[in-house]
């Protein structure tokens, strides 16, 4: 970020003429995530000077998150650039030369799971037994095919059927089973291990939506989500070199850190001035008091306000109060499904509220493990956990205890150059929310044991060093992405992305409430190209109403 520097007010620019103010409209961005990040970026470049963001967390970046281990940058959060055509991201690394040291093994064509690289995966079954090559690329071409069949429902407007209740899980499950069990070549043994493997592929199914199960993913919606055309790309460098890049031209006094917001006031001057017509003295305790909301009073007792016609007060944890025109919220799903009830007053409209409370939000973990040496074989992209026992179940549920059984995979870190011999460990759902509650040492005992039984090696070392997120227990986050639930639709996403008050309210001052974030574009929820294109969307709603504004002022014909 750049140095603070204050810049004067301008009331010769059409932002300030458009309004009929003399000064700049006053925005302030809720979260420096890449949406954040993104519409503060652009609002600067348009001419707003009058911006300020507040951060709850003591860093920049929200779900990116970039940690040097060792000689190793290891993401804790997002990791993929998800295709090259026309994605902002993957054109603001390559534009910048992020992705020189890019290798092979960290650039991938098409459909992605997790790091799934140049190499070859293991299943491994808990006795220990690694499942032939021959009959994993059996059963990943009949998934691959019943996957086809899942997109087909929203792209192609098949109904669906009743039996399948919706859920991409038990299409999936129903359809695959049916498969294995009438198909006549293959052995009563064989059939039992696809079966096993369809429960882990399920689970990885799971980790990459972000979901505690696929039986929760709406199978009418998930064809929506739209995949951009081209490779998968990692960042060598981290990813946090993005955020940078969206940060190098905002001044350091622009984003506030450690500013966790308490309540967004929105309509402030419709509701004060009812209060002054009930005769309300206008105080709210002593948390509260005239002078931090920018109050103070007249003779007479009635409050006089510096920032008359600003709509809108944040009012933060630590009862610091900024007003505004208007306020970009990018707040998680999984903030505003717990606390959307206090963090606006007044509350939001109801099919808002309906809309936050049907999308889903989970979360996926990474655990990574470093070795001194390794203990795969060099062709060994990934070792895939697939419990044989569970072949039979429907949805799995494991008992506290057994939370380790959601593990659903290690990858192999390429290339060792970089990355040295590192595993990545992927866990997701209420399973990731209690692995998170345990230390490190039980954690990496866990996995040590799990992957000396499924690799049927009793020498596996404990690993020399462990790191994991923890993206559920995060106060400020509380989830990694979202997706469709059952009962959702990208209606749903849409009536979340809806500024407030709405159109229809026309008395009420326009766009006081801005919502940006992942989940809230419809076509790349849970993406970071998704977050930063829907940053760059709510800052050009105010773009485009000031420059009509303005338009709207100097044509104005002479009475």
């Amino acid at each position: 970020m750049q140095s603070c520097e204050i810049s004067s007010d301008s009331t010769d620019d059409p932002l300030s003429s458009g309004l009929r103010i003399h000064r700049q409209p006053r925005i302030v961005v809720i979260g420096a995530g890449l949406a954040g990040l993104a519409a503060t970026k652009t609002l600067l470049e348009n001419g707003f000077t009058d911006v300020i963001v507040l951060e709850a967390s003591d860093r920049i970046g929200g779900r990116v998150q970039s940690v040097q281990h060792g000689e190793a940058i290891l993401e804790l959060g997002a990791t993929w650039i998800h295709g090259t055509s026309g994605n902002p991201v993957y054109h603001l690394a390559e534009d910048n030369g992020l992705l020189e040291h890019t290798t092979d093994g960290e650039r991938s064509v098409g459909r992605i799971s997790l790091y799934t690289k140049n190499g070859v995966a293991h299943y491994q079954t808990n006795n220990g037994k690694r499942i032939p090559k021959d009959m994993v690329e059996e059963f990943s071409d009949l998934y691959n095919e019943v996957y086809e069949l899942t997109q087909e429902f929203f792209q192609n407007g098949k109904p669906v059927c009743a039996e399948s209740q919706n859920s991409v899980g038990i299409f999936t499950r129903d359809v695959v089973r049916k498969k294995i069990t009438l198909d006549p070549d293959d052995s009563e043994s064989v059939k039992r291990l696809k079966l096993s493997m369809l429960q882990q592929y399920l689970k990885v199914e799971s980790c990459e939506s972000s979901s505690p199960s696929m039986d929760e993913v709406s199978l009418s919606e998930f064809g929506e989500w739209t995949e951009i055309p081209g490779a998968h790309h990692v960042i060598p460098g981290g990813f946090m070199k993005i955020v940078e890049l969206l940060a190098q031209d905002i001044s350091s006094c622009t984003v506030r850190l450690g500013k966790p917001v308490r309540c967004v006031h929105w309509n402030y001057h419709a509701r004060q001035q009812e209060e002054i017509a009930q005769g309300d003295d206008g105080s709210h305790g002593d948390n509260h008091n005239d002078d931090r909301r920018g109050l103070h009073r007249r003779r007479g007792g009635q409050p006089y306000d510096p920032f008359q016609g600003q709509p809108v007060r944040v009012e933060c944890e630590d009862q610091e109060w900024f007003p505004a025109d208007h306020v970009i919220v990018t707040a998680s799903l999984g903030v505003l499904k717990k606390g959307h009830e206090t963090l606006f007053s007044p509350s939001l409209p109801e099919d808002k509220v309906l809309a936050i409370e049907k999308l889903g939000i989970s979360t996926t973990d990474k655990i990574f493990l470093e070795f001194d040496e390794p203990f795969w074989s060099p062709e060994c992209n990934s070792i895939q956990f697939v419990w044989e026992d569970e072949a039979q179940l429907e949805q799995p549920v494991y008992p506290e205890e057994l939370w380790y059984r959601k593990i659903c995979s290690f990858d192999v870190l390429y290339p060792p150059e970089r990355y040295g011999y590192m595993l990545s460990g992927w866990i997701c759902g209420q399973e990731a929310l209690l692995m998170e509650r345990c230390d490190d040492e039980t954690v990496a005992e866990t996995c040590k044991e799990l992957l000396r039984r499924f690799t049927g090696n009793p020498n596996i070392p404990k690993p020399r060093r462990i790191l994991r997120s923890s993206w559920g227990s995060n106060p400020y986050i509380r989830g990694s992405y979202s997706f469709t639930r059952v009962g959702s639709s990208g209606g749903d996403v849409e009536r979340l992305a809806m500024p407030l008050p709405y159109a229809k309210s026309t008395k009420a001052l326009p766009l006081q409430v801005l919502f940006a974030g992942e989940a809230t574009h419809r076509k790349y929820y849970s993406t970071t190209h998704g977050a930063l294109l829907s940053g760059q969307r709510e800052a050009t709603r105010l773009i485009d109403m000031y420059q009509d504004l303005h338009n709207a002022e100097t044509t104005k014909p002479n009475m």
